[in-house]
């Protein structure tokens, strides 16, 4: 019976079905069988189909493969059999009989097949969010300036350094010149961005009152 007709609705629910606990037609790795199947289709499956739009995205990556997958392409009927009926909703030996003798056992085994799916479905959620994520870091530079030419520009570097906290690493400086002989330091630092603010850096730097004029962002990017 396979799959029925692929191109359309009631085809792809059974095929959706199929994949449910499946990453390929046949066996563990893609074939021709998956080549056949994915020739029928007319184009990626619908949204609600998740399974099969999973697994025709993955077949999608081999297209350049298709002539070397291994087996040997069958007719569309073929596969799928007795599991792609079941997976059509026609789940029945026999069509004439009214009583399922057997229907109870088979549907503990799916409903236990089912919480074992949801299981290892939430534990692989649970250990994927507890994976740390990159750490969001940029590289800041800031224009400190001095009140005047006579104020000592190394004390101004040296009391800049000392802001110290977790997510904070000054690196390189250097004297520009602004006017009339005023210089103003120039030093960049990079920070992880859920410790670090702007504002942090410009109130603890304003902070020397008796050294440093003004702090402004001279530039400001992701790293």
């Amino acid at each position: 019976m396979g799959f029925g007709n692929l191109k359309s609705d009631c085809g792809l629910s059974a095929l959706n079905t199929y994949l449910e606990d499946k990453s390929y037609i046949e066996g563990y790795v893609p074939s021709q069988g998956d080549v056949a199947i994915f020739e029928s289709i007319s184009g990626p499956p619908n949204a609600k189909h998740v399974h099969a739009l999973r697994w025709y995205n993955h077949v999608l990556s081999y297209k350049s493969q298709f002539g070397s997958l291994p087996g040997v392409k069958k007719p569309i009927a073929e596969y799928g059999g007795a599991q792609a009926a079941a997976a059509a909703d026609d789940d029945s030996d026999d069509g004439d009989d009214d009583i399922d003798f057997f229907g109870s056992d088979d549907e503990e085994e799916l409903a236990e097949q089912k919480r074992i799916k949801e299981e290892r479905l939430k534990q692989y959620a649970e250990k994927k969010a507890k994976k740390p994520g990159p750490i969001a870091k940029s590289n800041i530079i800031l224009d400190v300036k001095p009140w005047d030419d006579e104020t000592d520009m190394k004390e101004i570097e040296r009391k800049v350094r000392t802001v110290a906290t977790d997510g904070l690493l000054w690196g390189a400086s250097k004297l520009v010149p602004l006017a009339y002989g005023i210089q103003k330091l120039q030093i960049s630092c990079v920070v992880e961005d859920d410790k670090v603010s702007t504002d942090f850096l410009e109130e603890e730097i304003t902070a020397f009152e008796d050294l440093v004029q003004s702090v402004d962002i001279a530039a400001f990017n992701k790293v």
